[in-house]
């Protein structure tokens, strides 16, 4: 897994999409083509619908989240 440094695609301003991280500065955050890919949409769907991204920018969105989560603990409620 990558290190955070070297997510370098991933940016935050705050003022840009109130400071979520975002894709090369872009009004394109890393949760929105997390969840394009988990509602099913391909890498070519995706780019397709967004010719400015390239392929990297969703696997670093990817990369991003996978490390989000394993930093964050969550709370889920019992089952």
């Amino acid at each position: 897994m990558e290190t955070v440094a070297e997510l370098d695609r991933i940016t935050r301003n705050p003022a840009v999409m109130g400071g979520k991280p975002c894709i090369r500065g872009m009004r394109v955050t890393a949760g929105m083509l997390v969840g394009l890919i988990a509602s099913g949409h391909s890498y070519e769907a995706i780019l397709a619908a967004y010719p400015y991204l390239e392929e990297e920018d969703i696997r670093q969105a990817l990369a991003y989240s996978a490390w989000r989560i394993e930093e964050i603990e969550i709370p889920l409620p019992a089952a």
